[in-house]
């Protein structure tokens, strides 16, 4: 989804973990997930913008969120089909579609093909991975 001709930001891992507390770490740089119903911004109810905790790109609006169920905060749509880039994901012995942001590769969480319209798409985003900056 995203514009390869972008140049994405680059760190260091000693900046990121300077930048970052052990958690956001563990999840954005290292493909971590925070363990079902933990995280923050699964029950937030305000209007405002989900921003990758690593740069603060807009990936999310808040009237795009809905509850899946899943425990994690789910989203049917980014903010710009150009936040976010999907990658192929092997682990864990299955097949999912990795969600990253766009500008910094920050691992996000995934997107699944059982979401609610108009999209049918939910994806389903590590909390601690995002920022919210309420309208």
């Amino acid at each position: 989804m995203a514009d390869a001709g972008v140049r994405k930001m680059q760190k260091t891992d000693t900046e990121w973990r300077a930048q970052l507390t052990p958690e956001q770490y563990r999840i954005t740089r290292e493909h971590g997930t925070e363990r079902p119903f933990t995280g923050p911004f699964l029950n937030e109810k305000r209007l405002g913008t989900y921003r990758c905790v690593c740069c603060g790109r807009a990936l999310f609006r808040s009237d795009t969120k809905f509850d899946s169920g899943c425990g994690w905060p789910s989203y049917f749509a980014p903010i710009d089909e150009q936040a976010i880039a999907e990658y192929v994901d092997r682990s864990h012995y299955m097949v999912r579609t990795e969600i990253r942001c766009a500008d910094c590769d920050a691992h996000l969480g995934h997107v699944f093909p059982d979401g609610p319209p108009p999209t049918g798409l939910r994806y389903c985003l590590n909390g601690t991975a995002m920022t919210f900056e309420e309208d």
